[in-house]
């Protein structure tokens, strides 16, 4: 139960050192052959979008081909960070495509934790290279608890359909009103993954 049940995904999830104390805070949910496939995406709707948000809508509103990873940080938002954030969360984007053979573009990027702190690079940095080299299907697991930040419990759901499976991950606790169609949203991530024909 994952969100890799899905045929033609991985996924992986370890502890970079952005939280501190061997604690997982770096996710991964890729294609299995590290290529682009149909995307679509939703986001909050604040008016101030932290830079992962600008990144990712700038790559879904720029890209034909779709996106190949998701690559997620917790300990961090990258939130209220200005151009320096998303220059980061670019980097981040061009990291993982430079392990999984992609381009950058076809990264999408999600960070969540404290707020106006810039993201710290050096970690990530470090981290990238062995999470690309754990994907695999059995990787979920590791991913969505690496994504939590005060949640007690990762969560995770698998729907099989006839002919089609959706495996997702998520991460929010105590969530007042996560609405993404409207205000106010919260510090919620959702990753699904589908076989279906989209």
């Amino acid at each position: 139960m994952s969100v890799t049940a899905a045929g033609g995904f991985v996924a992986a999830g370890l502890a970079c050192g952005i939280k501190g104390g061997g604690v997982p805070d770096l996710a991964l949910v890729a294609t299995a052959d590290h290529r682009p496939v149909p995307v679509a995406a939703t986001f909050t709707t604040n008016r101030a979008p932290a830079a992962p948000v600008q990144v990712s809508r700038a790559h879904l509103a720029a890209t034909c081909s779709g996106a190949a990873a998701v690559v997620l940080n917790s300990g961090n938002a990258n939130a209220a960070t200005g151009a320096a954030g998303r220059a980061d969360a670019e980097r981040t984007c061009g990291l993982v495509a430079a392990e999984l053979g992609c381009e950058p573009g076809e990264v999408l990027v999600c960070s969540t934790g404290l707020i106006g702190i810039p993201l710290p690079m050096a970690p990530l940095r470090a981290g990238v290279a062995p999470l690309a080299a754990a994907l695999s299907a059995e990787g979920g697991e590791a991913a969505a608890r690496a994504i939590l930040t005060t949640d007690t419990v990762s969560k995770q759901c698998v729907v099989e359909g006839p002919g089609f499976t959706v495996g997702g991950m998520a991460k929010g606790a105590a969530m007042l009103a996560p609405a993404m169609v409207g205000p106010p949203s919260a510090t919620m991530l959702a990753v699904l993954t589908t076989d279906a024909a989209a």
